[in-house]
């Protein structure tokens, strides 16, 4: 009986390992690939997260900036300007104001006392802030006269109407640094008022 021996073909195990280390490699380079995808995918989430966040945070501080709308006024003030009165004549103020916002930057107390050589004037008022609107009443101290006041406040701006049986003007305030200037119109004994101040 005739016995046929095969010995195992060195060319074909080469093959088969070649083949073997190859799909190895194809299988590596292909977990490298998913690794850096994961890793770009998950870089790029982070990436995302913080943006939001930082978007977030900037519009949050943004809208605390804009609930404070006496920002700029708390401390003493003083200047000089003109008061014109009914009988046409017009004179030169010195002039002193005082402006204390409360600890909610919703709330401000002012006092504003002016002079010349034959007039002054002693104004105080006590404001609150509801969003831009404003309201709250006012004295003045020479006169014996008050009232109340409203009107619109925000970004160094205070626009008011202050009123009193009998008496109406309107006191515009505007905020610059450490410059302020205060306009006062009415229909009374004083018709208008210019005042240009810096902080103390």
């Amino acid at each position: 009986m005739l016995e046929l021996l095969f010995e195992p073909n060195p060319l074909l195990k080469h093959q088969t390992t070649s083949a073997a280390e190859s799909r190895a490699r194809n299988a590596a380079s292909e977990g490298d690939f998913s690794m850096k995808r994961l890793g770009s995918g998950l870089i790029g989430q982070a990436v995302r997260t913080a943006a939001v966040f930082t978007a977030l945070l900037l519009s949050t501080s943004a809208g605390h900036a804009q609930t404070r709308p006496f920002a700029g006024f708390d401390g003493a003030w003083s200047g000089s300007g003109t008061v014109s009165l009914s009988d046409g004549s017009t004179e030169r103020l010195r002039c002193r104001a005082d402006y204390k916002v409360d600890r909610t930057g919703l709330g401000l107390k002012q006092t504003l006392r002016c002079a010349s050589d034959s007039y002054k004037f002693d104004l105080s008022s006590d404001v609150t802030s509801q969003g831009d609107r404003v309201s709250g009443q006012w004295t003045e101290t020479n006169r014996n006269i008050f009232g109340s006041l409203q009107g619109t406040a925000g970004s160094g701006r205070i626009d008011v109407t202050v009123e009193a049986p009998g008496f109406t003007a309107s006191l515009a305030l505007r905020t610059n640094g450490n410059k302020q200037t205060v306009q006062i119109s009415s229909k009374g004994d004083i018709r208008g008022v210019s005042i240009t101040m810096v902080k103390s």
